[in-house]
């Protein structure tokens, strides 16, 4: 498919002049483009300096970079004040660290390559940081894939030499670049691969400006056509061409000759060669080039000024992709780096270089996604609190390892201590419910004495640590002190926990059971057992803070304890499903309304005393019992009574007066449902 440009060039294409035709005498062109060459002088130049797309991509990138803060770690812990980081923000007496790391990304960005000098002594840490320019830089190699050194050239002669120690590839320079399929030692820059894109962007640019210097007409065609005697062409001498030419050249070309009237006297005609509306097009051509050079950086469209690019909805979302798919890789890399090379000139292995992440202000809408998902969670009963934390970068705390129960986000392993003992029953753990039956859990099992002894009767199962396991998690420890790695913080918590002998929830023994099921492959693999190289592996130093073996084989033991527990649970809390579904069609929310208000004035006054809490699943049951009563014995019913609803409320108020009396107005009904340590419950 011919393009914009092909078209243009079409109607410029220079016609061969037949004899006894009347030529063309002015003529201009656009020119066919010429690929940019590889050399780093072209790549800065025609690529960096004379492209407006280019040059606002790399500054987009290597500005936004440099800002991101780097902090410095020992371990997990962060490290204030550190000759490093007085190198870092201050890496020569001429730059500060914002220039010196926008010159490392543009460097690489412009050339796809980037060498970082240290200055320092030998044996003594660097105490100033260079970004060479990659021109200057001549790598000499040798037999084998690595360097022989870094030669820095100044017209065309070496001025330094810096040599690549061949046993560690330790050197004073730092070649950072991008990957090149065609070169071993030098990377690729981008500019190469949008080069054509680049060529045609500026190719179009040169035109509008040769364009509006002829006062924004294109060219056209001095035509003369006198006749001789015989009725032949007469063709113009060469002298006569040449005057003509510059005549009009000097009188009519130009933006100040723009509009000027010609006069043309004989034979001569003027005839103007137009284009159409859909050759002028340049600003399309333009936009196209622009758009790839801007997918080649990983630029968002939207950010560099292109119009129509609403490949996002707004500015914040454009910015928040540029970080993700650009700026971030870029980090990691530079990240490895520096921590590859120049970290241990500092002679501490601990040490390591991260950039905060956190602290880019576009990455705050992200943050706050995170933060509400991982809210929900633990809301939902889905994370626990730790494992959130874990998320969200912050290390686990005590007592934070239990689901949250979603009604009132109470520890699922721990009654309140404000409730009564004998309402303990109003909060069984959401971990020790089905899943399937999790939805209104609380109006199903609530206060119900067969589902409490069954909660009661798996929490009487022995879930404390054993020696064995004991002896594993202190090792895993002890290991993951020494070799600075192995395992995770959660798994740290877990280890003093089981070194603590500390009684673990039902949810924790299943979390154990999980993990091991899922981690005994890493027994396959090489140092899990003494005597293997890199004995012990990360796996292994994770399996021992777990327990080990011996922890493996007494979660899944306590395990198929909890499960012939749960089975029970689900025969039992089946059958209050069914009938709770049933049941709940017949209360409207007005009802539901009213019978919370009876629960919230009864408790404000008789919560706190012993086997007088109620529930509004309690009244719920009461009210619809009432109604059933009402319409499958109408005989019992009072001839003052007016309704189903009437009579239903009557018996939740008489069930409210044995509640708080201990004695029944009439009839004893609905001793089922008194709360626990009630009097009359039987």
């Amino acid at each position: 498919m011919a393009t914009i440009l092909d078209n243009i060039r079409n109607i410029f294409k220079t016609k061969e002049i037949q004899k006894k035709e009347a030529p063309i005498v002015s003529y201009q062109s656009l020119g066919y483009d010429v690929s940019t060459k590889i050399a780093y002088n072209d790549l800065a130049k025609e690529g960096y300096q004379e492209n407006a797309i280019v040059y606002r991509c790399i500054n987009e990138i290597a500005n936004n970079a440099s800002r991101v803060n780097i902090n410095l770690f020992r371990g997990d812990q962060e490290v204030d004040n550190h000759p490093l980081l007085d190198l870092l923000y201050n890496p020569s007496p001429t730059q500060s660290q914002v220039e010196w790391f926008q010159g490392l990304y543009s460097y690489l960005l412009i050339s796809g390559n980037n060498y970082m000098l240290s200055v320092g002594g030998d044996n003594t840490p660097p105490t100033e940081l260079y970004n060479l320019r990659p021109d200057r830089i001549q790598i000499r190699t040798g037999q084998r894939a690595m360097p022989q050194s870094y030669d820095y050239m100044i017209g065309g002669q070496i001025v330094e030499s810096y040599e690549v120690d061949q046993a560690t590839g330790n050197s004073k320079i730092k070649h950072i670049k991008m990957f090149n399929p065609l070169d071993d030692y030098y990377g690729m820059s981008p500019i190469q691969a949008s080069s054509v894109d680049i060529d045609q962007h500026n190719l179009a640019n040169k035109h509008n400006v040769n364009l509006l210097q002829n006062g924004a007409r294109p060219s056209g065609a001095v035509i003369f056509k006198p006749k001789d005697e015989t009725g032949g062409s007469v063709q113009l001498s060469d002298n006569q061409r040449s005057q003509l030419q510059s005549d009009i050249n000097s009188r009519f070309a130009g933006t100040g000759n723009a509009g000027r009237p010609m006069l043309l006297e004989g034979d001569f005609d003027w005839k103007e060669m137009g284009l159409s509306p859909k050759d002028m097009d340049f600003i399309q051509l333009k936009n196209m080039s622009a758009k790839d050079i801007a997918l080649v950086y990983g630029v968002p469209s939207q950010l560099i000024g292109i119009p129509d690019a609403q490949t996002y909805s707004n500015f914040a979302e454009a910015k928040l992709a540029l970080y993700n798919e650009t700026i971030i890789p870029l980090l990691d890399k530079i990240q490895g780096d520096l921590n590859e090379w120049l970290v241990p000139q500092f002679n501490d292995e601990a040490l390591e270089l991260r950039y905060d992440i956190d602290s880019i202000p576009a990455m705050a809408e992200q943050r706050r996604r995170v933060f509400e998902s991982v809210t929900s969670g633990v809301k939902d009963g889905i994370l626990t609190r730790n494992e959130a934390r874990e998320q969200l970068g912050y290390e686990p705390i005590d007592g934070a390892d239990s689901l949250l129960v979603p009604a009132n986000l109470m520890p699922l392993n721990v009654a309140t201590e404000e409730t009564p003992e004998e309402d303990r029953s109003e909060d069984i753990p959401e971990e020790e419910v089905p899943e399937e039956l999790q939805e209104n859990q609380f109006e199903i099992i609530n206060n119900e004495d067969d589902l409490e002894d069954i909660i009661k009767a798996e929490a009487d199962i022995n879930t404390t640590p054993t020696d064995g396991m004991v002896e594993e998690a202190k090792r895993g420890l002890e290991w993951r002190k020494e070799f600075n790695r192995g395992g995770t913080r959660v798994g740290a918590v877990r280890a003093n926990q089981i070194i603590n002998k500390t009684k673990l929830s039902p949810s924790t023994v299943r979390r154990m059971f999980s993990f091991f099921s899922r981690h005994e492959v890493d027994k396959q693999a090489e140092g899990f057992k003494p005597g293997e190289k890199g004995y012990p592996s990360n796996g292994r130093i994770a399996w021992a803070l777990w327990g080990g073996d011996a922890g493996f084989s007494w979660s899944t033991k306590v395990r198929n304890q909890l499960d012939r527990e749960r089975n029970k649970f689900y025969e039992i809390a089946s059958e209050l499903k069914e009938d709770f579904i049933e049941d709940e069609k017949q209360l409207t929310a007005a009802v539901k309304k009213g019978l919370k208000n009876k629960v919230d004035k009864h408790n404000e006054k008789h919560g706190d005393k012993k086997g007088k809490r109620v529930t509004l699943r309690m009244l719920g049951a009461v009210f619809r019992r009432g109604i059933g009563a009402y319409r499958t014995n109408p005989g019992s019913v009072r001839p003052s009574v007016r309704s189903e609803e009437q009579w239903a409320y009557a018996r939740v108020n008489a069930f409210l007066y044995a509640v708080r009396t201990g004695r029944f107005r009439g009839g004893k009904f609905d001793l089922d449902l008194l709360p626990s340590g009630h009097p009359l419950k039987t």
